[in-house]
């Protein structure tokens, strides 16, 4: 059996990053900041998040700098070959399959709701 699950809850570093492709298709980039439980730990770890589809159009319309929200999905990781010294570079990435928007209406914008792909 093997499980690759990712569930975070934290603020939105800044505004989506949308691009829409001519087949159609819209991909969304966030960064996400979550605070690990420790005494000791101020600094958050950040998150690099992608989103596809609807997800990708929610989080365009309703997700802002500041916004907390909750997402579930998959970690997966970005891998390309660097221009200068050739090296394989990689970089972690969380590809988002469902979103939760929280948090009050003028944190947000938006009453609070949920999102997935599969409901669209």
């Amino acid at each position: 059996m093997t499980l690759n699950v990712v569930t975070l809850v934290g603020r939105v570093g800044g505004d989506p990053d949308v691009k829409y492709f001519e087949s159609g298709s819209i991909k969304c980039k966030l960064t996400l900041a979550v605070r690990r439980r420790s005494r000791n730990n101020d600094q958050p770890d950040w998150f690099n998040l992608e989103l596809w589809g609807k997800t990708a159009e929610v989080a365009e319309n309703f997700v802002r700098k500041g916004s907390l929200i909750g997402v579930q999905g998959s970690l997966k990781f970005d891998t390309w070959s660097d221009r200068n010294s050739g090296a394989t570079r990689s970089t972690p990435v969380i590809k988002v399959d469902h979103l939760d928007l929280l948090g009050s209406k003028q944190d947000t914008d938006a009453s609070a709701g949920s999102y997935n792909d599969s409901e669209f």
